[in-house]
Formats: C-alpha cells, sequence, structure tokens
C-alpha cells in the first residue's frame, strides 16, 4: 500500500501530463501511487497514462467536467494512500522530491504541507519570465513562500498535501476560485499543523500566453474580495499591494504629465530593478525584458481584479455570487 496518493485533475493538458508522469516514473522513492482525474476533457490523456502503466502505479478515470476541485475529490474518494499530494498538470517533478518530503515529514510532521515552484532550464522564455514574477519579492510573488513572509503560510495546489486524517474530518475542496486558500484555511481553523518544505519544490509551467496569464491573476485578485467575504479576519495589508500599485502608479502618470516629468522617476527605479533582478537570476536579457512586463501584468491584473471586485461585492453590495460566498461563511 503505498503512503502518498498524488492526485491530479486533467482537463485537455496530453502533452503536460505526457511531461509530468515522465518526471515522476524518475522519482528516487516511489512510495506513491498516481490518480489521474480526467475532468469532461474532449482531447483524453488515457493513451498518455496507459504508457506508463507498467512502469508505475497509475489509477485513471474519466468523469464529466464539474471543475477541477471536485475533480481532486473524485480522485481522494479513490485514493489507496494515506497523504494527498495535489500537484497541476502543468508541474514537472524533480527526481527527489519524494525522497526530500519523507525525510521532512520524518523529521518534523505536518498534517499539511505546501511546498514553491521554479523555472526549468527546458521552460520557454515567456514561461520562465512568468515564472520570475509570481516568486519574486519584488512583485510579491516571492512573499507566499519565499524567505520573507507577510502572511501565514497558504499552500497552493500547484504544490500541496495533507493527510487522510484533514480529508476525514474537514473534507475536500470546494469548488470555487481560490479553493485551495479555503482548504488551507478550514484545515488550519481546525487546529491541524501546516508547513512550508521549501526543499519540496516543483518546476511549474504556468501559463503560455500573457492573454492566459492576465486572465488568470485578474481572477485571483477578485477571488481575494470574496475569501474576504467567506473570512472576515483573512484580508491582509500584503493583499492590498498590486491594488496600492496600479493606484500609485496611475498617480505618478498624472503628475508627470500635469505637474512635472520627474515624478514619474520611481516607476522607471522600479522597472530597472525588476530587469536587474530578472537579469541575474535567468541570465538573459530577452527574459528580464520579458519579466519586466509580466510582472506588469501580475501587479496590474491582480490589483485591477482586486479593486472592481472590492468596489463592487463591498462597497456597493452587489454580485452574482454575494449570497453564494455568505452561505459557504455560514457552512451552509
Amino acid at each position: 500500500m503505498p503512503y502518498f496518493s498524488v492526485i491530479v485533475p486533467v482537463y485537455n493538458r496530453v502533452g503536460e501530463v505526457r511531461d509530468l508522469l515522465e518526471s515522476l516514473v524518475a522519482q528516487s522513492n516511489k512510495d506513491f501511487e498516481i490518480v489521474i482525474v480526467e475532468d469532461g476533457s474532449t482531447q483524453p490523456c488515457k493513451d498518455v497514462v496507459d504508457k506508463y502503466i507498467d512502469s508505475i502505479e497509475i489509477q485513471y478515470y474519466h468523469k464529466s467536467n464539474e471543475g477541477r476541485s471536485i475533480a481532486r475529490n473524485y480522485g481522494m474518494e479513490r485514493a489507496k494512500g494515506e497523504y494527498f499530494i495535489f500537484f497541476d498538470s502543468d508541474c514537472v517533478i524533480p527526481p527527489d522530491y519524494f525522497a526530500v518530503l519523507t525525510e521532512s515529514l520524518k523529521r518534523n510532521y505536518v498534517d499539511c504541507f505546501g511546498g514553491p515552484d521554479a523555472a526549468h532550464e527546458s521552460f520557454s522564455d515567456l514561461q520562465k519570465a512568468i515564472s520570475y514574477s509570481m516568486t519574486s519579492f519584488l512583485t510579491t510573488g516571492g512573499i507566499r513562500g519565499g524567505k520573507v513572509q507577510l502572511e501565514k503560510f497558504v499552500p497552493r495546489t500547484f504544490n500541496m498535501g495533507y493527510s487522510r486524517r484533514v480529508w476525514e474530518q474537514i473534507g475536500g475542496f470546494r469548488e470555487m476560485f481560490s479553493e485551495d486558500i479555503d482548504m488551507s484555511t478550514r484545515t488550519r481553523q481546525a487546529g491541524f499543523s501546516i508547513g512550508l518544505i521549501r526543499e519540496a519544490f516543483v518546476y511549474h509551467k504556468r501559463r503560455v500566453s500573457i492573454r492566459l496569464f492576465s486572465r488568470q491573476i485578474y481572477v485571483f485578485g477578485m477571488s481575494r474580495i470574496t475569501l474576504y467575504l467567506i473570512y472576515p479576519d483573512s484580508l491582509k495589508l500584503v493583499h492590498w499591494f498590486p491594488a496600492l500599485f496600479v493606484l500609485g502608479n496611475l498617480a505618478l502618470i498624472l503628475l508627470s504629465v500635469l505637474w512635472n516629468w520627474i515624478a514619474i522617476l520611481p516607476l522607471l527605479a522600479y522597472i530597472i530593478a525588476l530587469f536587474i533582478t530578472a537579469l541575474v537570476s535567468n541570465k538573459s536579457i530577452k527574459i528580464a525584458c520579458l519579466a519586466v512586463i509580466t510582472s506588469f501584468v501580475q501587479l496590474g491584473g491582480y490589483g485591477i481584479g482586486f479593486i472592481k471586485a472590492y468596489f463592487w461585492k463591498i462597497l456597493l453590495r452587489h454580485g452574482r455570487n454575494l449570497e453564494e460566498e455568505i452561505k459557504i461563511r455560514k457552512g451552509k
């Protein structure tokens, strides 16, 4: 009986599943099973999965499309392990991941954990730039799992795990945006221990275009207000940073036009700082240039989504999901 169950929801990601399974087959510690849940894909990955059946323990399920949270819950209901591990299908796992994780849990057991992400050398220049913007402290990305934290650590489902006991006591994921933050919050409120295991990192491809990335980040910003409506104490100062970034830059641009060009200097200094730090970490001028763009998309998209949701759902008390959010908060 494997100790870990790796649960991966999939929706039309054939190529990504191939890369993920290839990295899992190469693990030095294979005390795990893999549960692939195809969530109504029109391009199923079963043929890819079948190629690895003789190499590693895999369960494959195909169900109707209901969302990634329900797909993860479906997988947990069929998993055999004592500890559930969640990866996104666009992840590639370092070969010593489970060896590192096993040793860490033996040394300092936690009921729920999360790990950071990084860019693999094989990723495209845009993927590396997006990775920079999502992990750099200059964009607040590094706060989520880096050496500096301005809020309690919250595991994310691209690299997250929790014990069967957690699942049995508080249930699975709810179908909502930022479902991993909601799950982590409920886990902490139930008294379970949560920890960051920095050495257990994954390579995360993320989005493959600026348009898809901006849409994802915009939704993240809006979902932060959803979480606030469910958990009123969850909104921290750090969550306001992207919104303040958007408003502050607009103010600097207006001042430079209406008053004096010198007002734009703080913004130029920030751009230079982004470029230099991205250049140092990636050693590529092209990636550094792209990283400036993706960083502005990351902060701007999140900030705009946050501002819009705050104005619409809190100040005006509108929004088609407000009643549902309040019901979730009350446990209905």
